[in-house]
Order: C-alpha cells, then structure tokens, then sequence
C-alpha cells in the first residue's frame, strides 16, 4: 500500500473501525494506492459489505464507523453516494433485460455528454474497447456470462469512477471465465490507476488481484 506523499492519491483508510453494537467488526488503516487491489476476506456476517457499505454510503444506522476515509484526499463523510465517485461490481450484472445493451451502457454515462451522436459513439467505443464491438443494438439476453459482465464492467467505467469495489464480482462465473473476465477487471483498473477494494471468499481472486489480503 501507498504512503506519504501518495496517501494524497487513492482510496485512504484513516484509522477505520466498523462496529455494530459493542462488537468491533473489523479495523483499518492503510492506503490503496492508484492501480492497487486490497482484498478482504472472511465469513459471512465477518463485516466486508458494512466496509462496503461505509465506503459508498449506505451504511446501515445499526452499525457505527470511527475514523475517515478519503478518496484523492476528499473525505467522503456526508457525500451523497451519487457524489463520491466510486464504481461497484456485483456478482451479478443487473442489466436491464428490457433495455438494449447500447440502453444499459448509456446509464452509465455522464450528464454532461451531449448529442445523440456523440454519447453513441461514446458507448461504441466503450464496447469495442472489450471485444463486443457491433453489440449496441443486441438484447442483454442473447450475451453468454462473460460479455454480460464485460457490458456491466463498461457500464460503470463509463460513469468515470475514481476507485472500483468489487462485491464477490467472479463468484457466478465458472473456473475459466473467471479468469478471463478477473484479468480483464484488474488490468483496467491499473490502466485506469484505479484503486481496487476486493471483497470475495475464493482464495483464487486475492491470488489474481496480486495485491494485499485482510482476512476477518
């Protein structure tokens, strides 16, 4: 993890502690620095999706959270969770099966594209970008399991996030295209120098992600 000077860039945990009651769920301080994944693992019911949770949030009142966290150096307390630029990653792609893929990527980009044409060709290249180009017009229900999950990875990325949490995001797929599709999320990420907060039960995806593991 990035310290120092770096601490200014990146997804900064100062002195974090997550609790729900009198039971402390988990502590943390470090930085993930642009680039890097920082996995978490443990049980369920161990606190990875209140870490979540605090993160983009949407923390549940039953818990409480000490310390700050800091994205760039912004701390994010009090940010709506629409403000705070993180994108997340979810075992499942939830795209809309009644909407065309061009239709699910265009939720995700930014208000400020304007044009039909130009927020067209924005989507196109997002998909060309990962293979699926001439994808725009198909229905999500026509896509095998590994150009879903690149349509949902485009789909956030093009809301330009500034750090990526991935919620057990492999864990639907099988052996060989979990690789695939792992590889392809943790290369963006450093391409993009995008700090990554992995949250997964299978030793595999911390292994892939090369970085830290906190195990609860």
């Amino acid at each position: 993890m990035a310290d120092g000077a770096a601490q200014m860039t990146g997804l900064r945990f100062e002195q974090v502690v997550l609790s729900l009651g009198e039971v402390r769920l988990m502590a943390l301080d470090c930085t993930i620095g642009p680039g890097e994944v920082l996995t978490v693992m443990g049980p369920s019911g161990s606190g990875k999706s209140t870490l979540l949770a605090a993160i983009t949030g949407t923390l549940e009142p039953a818990f409480a959270m000490t310390g700050r966290i800091r994205l760039d150096g912004r701390d994010l307390a009090g940010l709506p969770t629409e403000a705070r630029q993180i994108g997340l990653l979810f075992q499942d792609e939830y795209l809309f099966p009644h909407l065309s893929v061009a239709a699910n990527l265009a939720f995700g980009l930014k208000p400020g594209l304007k044009g039909r044409a130009a927020r067209r060709a924005r989507i196109e290249a997002a998909l060309a970008e990962v293979g699926l180009a001439g994808f725009a017009d198909r229905d999500p229900a026509t896509l095998s399991g590994g150009q879903r999950a690149r349509v949902a990875l485009q789909r956030m990325l093009l809301s330009e996030p500034r750090a990526l949490l991935l919620d057990e995001a492999f864990s639907k797929l099988d052996t060989g295209l979990r690789a695939q599709v792992r590889e392809l999320v943790f290369e963006t990420a450093r391409h993009r120098a995008l700090p990554v907060l992995q949250v997964t039960h299978d030793h595999s995806d911390a292994e892939a992600a090369g970085g830290e593991t906190v195990c609860l």
